[in-house]
């Protein structure tokens, strides 16, 4: 069985409710919000070894809310989140993380980015040059790995 099965109805309401939170749907950009069905579908399909974490995150999420957040009114709703944020360590991250990346994989939201509908390898993506000196500090600190023989 997938892991992304191991989700429960309510949690899989939860994750597109708080999806729906990080990443609204914008009428100015013709995009839609991280609760889109295809996006969801995409969340739940590519979990893999995130599942663990991503369900620690909804369970944690559903104890602040007293219950299912996708039943709460959006008062209730948005002080769970502050919550949440506050308080939801590396759970909270990989699951802002699997919403993130689901998104912005989506042809829609590359296409509103004027991005090209293509995998980034091998033509890759120029990026504007930045300030290098701020690797200084890493550079100075020098070796600190093993060298191979």
């Amino acid at each position: 069985m997938s892991e992304s099965l191991q989700l429960t109805r309510a949690q899989r309401d939860d994750l597109r409710t708080i999806a729906a939170m990080i990443v609204p749907a914008s009428d100015e950009y013709k995009v839609p919000g991280a609760d889109d069905a295809a996006i969801q579908a995409d969340m739940l399909a590519t979990l893999g070894r995130d599942t663990k974490m991503v369900t620690a995150a909804l369970d944690h999420l559903a104890r602040l809310a007293g219950g299912p957040l996708a039943e709460l009114d959006a008062s209730k709703r948005n002080a769970a989140a502050q919550e949440f944020r506050k308080k939801g360590g590396a759970a909270a991250a990989t699951l802002v993380r699997v919403v993130l990346q689901c998104y912005y994989r989506d042809d829609r939201v590359l296409r509103s980015l004027g991005l090209e509908l293509r995998a980034p390898f091998p033509k890759g993506y120029v990026l504007p040059d930045g300030d290098w000196s701020l690797l200084d500090p890493v550079k100075a600190r020098g070796g600190t790995l093993r060298r191979a023989p």
